[in-house]
């Protein structure tokens, strides 16, 4: 009857436990980790350091820029970039807000950001895989913030490049 009542504890105990073990990620780490790869990124281009910058996009990374044509695979954004780069002036972006989102397990997280550039304000979101232990950008798009009341203005502004642009979609 005593083996009887131990075996019934024990059973009963494992039963009460919860057998889904999630894994515990810690978001604040997390966050902080890719704000300063994000950090890195922005000053790597503000010092013209080509290899730094490029260092933290993955190898099949995707940059979209402010023109329609601008969406590169890594390579080709490189390709773009060198000439800037080369003449020790890239880009300067300053961080003015930033929101980052982690994933369930932690290994990818997504963000948006407002940004302070030589053309304005900017916005910039994208995409950061963990592999290896250390973050790459995956996906980025940078665009260009446009008052409300003045979207009429540029819309007439891009009207001419807008209609050569889209010529080969209608082919």
């Amino acid at each position: 009857m005593k083996n009887l009542i131990l075996v019934f504890l024990i059973v009963f105990t494992f039963l009460g436990c919860d057998q889904k073990k999630e894994t515990s990620i810690d978001k604040v780490t997390i966050k902080a980790s890719v704000n300063k790869v994000l950090n890195d990124w922005h000053k790597a281009a503000s010092e013209a350091d080509y290899k730094k910058y490029f260092s933290k996009m993955d190898s099949i990374s995707v940059f979209i820029g402010t023109d329609a044509t601008e969406n590169w695979n890594k390579e080709q954004f490189q390709k773009y970039s060198k000439p800037h780069f080369d003449k020790g002036k890239a880009w300067s972006f300053t961080t003015l807000e930033r929101n980052i989102f982690v994933s369930k397990r932690g290994g990818f997280v997504w963000f948006d950001e407002l940004l302070n550039t030589q053309m304005g304000t900017c916005r910039g979101s994208g995409v950061l895989e963990k592999t290896n232990n250390s973050w790459a950008i995956k996906h980025y798009v940078l665009s260009i913030e446009i008052p409300n009341d003045n979207i009429n203005a540029v819309i007439e502004a891009k009207k001419k490049n807008d209609s050569i642009f889209l010529q080969k979609f209608h082919k």
